[in-house]
């Protein structure tokens, strides 16, 4: 358990980071005065904003992911991790390779598909250390004691075979040379697109989707304190999504060099993903039958509940914004801003907070701190997606409408920084959102720290059973 105590910690660590970026990125866009350089380092929105999404999704997410997972599989299986030692690689290698990424990025070395610098190494670093878990993974299920597979571990599964195909693939690099650490890409045009998107649509379904929906199997019902509503359903829901999902990627092209029928098939597979989407969904909330009172006194029930909700909210948004006619009018918005993060805050980060509510407490045999104080996240999280979602559909909107207004002879009616200065009111209500969700999670930060400090990672003796005494004395 102390690798799963380090992952826990370490993703509420890069949670606070993460996001601390991503308020001061959704500022700039609103005050663009806070773009500036501090030396050699250039602390606008093109250098910060990739640092916001690796630390949220890799740093924060995974973070958790692994945590739930080393946690799940081991009660699931019945037995230990097959090895510490690639137990400790996974939470020490994954933690270093995210700080060099965050510097590398910081100072300007990303991975340009036609240029590289710093790259190839931690791509190689990501992929062994990726490879190390997924050993450590299978070894276990390997010596199982268990022996069926319960569909948490199905979930888990999934993430780990298509992240490492998808991250393989779409970093195939020609290194210049053994002792440079620059590179170009193996793909170019068209094909390099497709490549891209298949890997981004499918890193939202395969980090963002199969492992927070393994964790919401796993820890759900342990929260609720009955079985998941259907294992059935479970097993339908899961092969279902995995196979529909890989083909989603080409609706990110639409209207692009790509070919037409790959444009269709990219909208056609979306479309279809609605019903496995959905039938996770119910699963989760038709678990809380019988339950649902429980809703009023209980913040993790909330955070799973509203967590699904927002989960079939996103899942039916996302299809809809692959129709062509529909996406004509979204892409390249704020749109697409609010509904990446309805589904990131809404979905993903509440499911995470609330499998973190609910090991922290058992990983240092203790109780909440403050219970209160989960209820006050809720809450504080909940207005904070709300605030930030919605003014994102509004401006998202209203950029699509003026971008394609025109005069009677053909001219654009709007200027582009028309389109800007129109927005800026949601770009102000979006940070205000943000700054809300941050403070939440800064209060389970402090919740979680004095939680670990009145607990003990030493396990605690087990408590005879009531009357043991008496009838070892009568035995005497």
């Amino acid at each position: 358990m102390a690798v799963v105590r380090g992952f826990a910690l370490s993703a509420l660590v890069w949670g606070i980071v993460g996001m601390s970026v991503g308020l001061v990125i959704a500022l700039q866009l609103a005050y663009p005065a806070l773009n500036f350089e501090l030396g050699p380092l250039h602390l606008h929105f093109g250098r910060l904003r990739p640092i916001h999404t690796n630390a949220v999704i890799f740093g924060f997410t995974l973070g958790v992911v692994f945590a739930g997972s080393y946690y799940g599989v081991q009660r699931l299986c019945r037995v230990r991790m097959w090895s510490d030692f690639l137990s400790r690689l996974n939470l020490w290698g994954w933690n270093a390779v995210i700080v060099a990424a965050a510097v590398s990025l910081l100072l300007g070395k990303t991975s340009s598909k036609e240029y590289a610098e710093l790259e190839w190494p931690l791509d190689i670093a990501i992929t062994v250390v990726w490879v190390a878990y997924a050993v450590n993974f299978f070894g276990t299920l390997a010596r199982r004691r268990e022996r069926g597979l319960y569909a948490a571990i199905w979930f888990w599964i999934a993430t780990i075979l298509t992240i490492a195909m998808l991250h393989i693939f779409n970093n195939l690099e020609v290194p210049v040379s053994w002792t440079v650490w620059k590179s170009y890409s193996l793909y170019a045009g068209v094909y390099d697109a497709n490549i891209q998107w298949w890997y981004g649509h499918n890193a939202v379904g395969f980090l963002l989707t199969t492992p927070i929906l393994g964790l919401m199997y796993y820890f759900l019902p342990k929260q609720v304190g009955r079985p998941i509503y259907s294992h059935r359903l479970s097993i339908l829901h899961f092969w279902s999504l995995i196979f529909l999902y890989i083909w989603a990627g080409p609706h990110h092209l639409i209207y692009s060099p790509l070919p037409d029928w790959a444009q269709s098939l990219g909208t056609a597979f979306s479309i279809m993903l609605i019903l496995p989407s959905w039938g996770g969904m119910l699963n989760g909330l038709l678990t809380l039958r019988g339950a649902w009172d429980r809703l009023r006194t209980d913040p993790l029930l909330k955070m799973f509940a509203v967590g699904l909700t927002f989960y079939g909210m996103s899942t039916f948004e996302g299809p809809m914004m692959a129709i062509k006619t529909v996406n004509s009018l979204s892409h390249f918005t704020n749109w697409t801003i609010g509904h990446v993060h309805s589904g990131a805050l809404g979905w993903v980060a509440l499911t995470s907070f609330a499998t973190l509510y609910y090991l922290v407490p058992r990983l240092w045999h203790t109780t909440l701190y403050s219970q209160r104080l989960a209820e006050v996240h809720f809450w504080v999280a909940t207005l904070g997606i709300v605030l930030y979602v919605t003014p994102m559909w509004i401006s998202g909107v209203t950029q699509g409408l003026m971008w394609r207004a025109v005069n009677p002879d053909g001219s654009l009616t709007y200027s582009f920084i028309e389109t800007v200065a129109a927005i800026r009111i949601y770009d102000l209500i979006r940070a205000s959102g943000g700054a809300l969700f941050l403070s939440g999670v800064l209060i389970m930060f402090y919740n979680v720290l004095r939680t670990v400090r009145q607990g003990t990672t030493e396990v605690p003796a087990p408590e005879a059973p009531p009357g043991a005494a008496v009838a070892l004395a009568g035995g005497r």
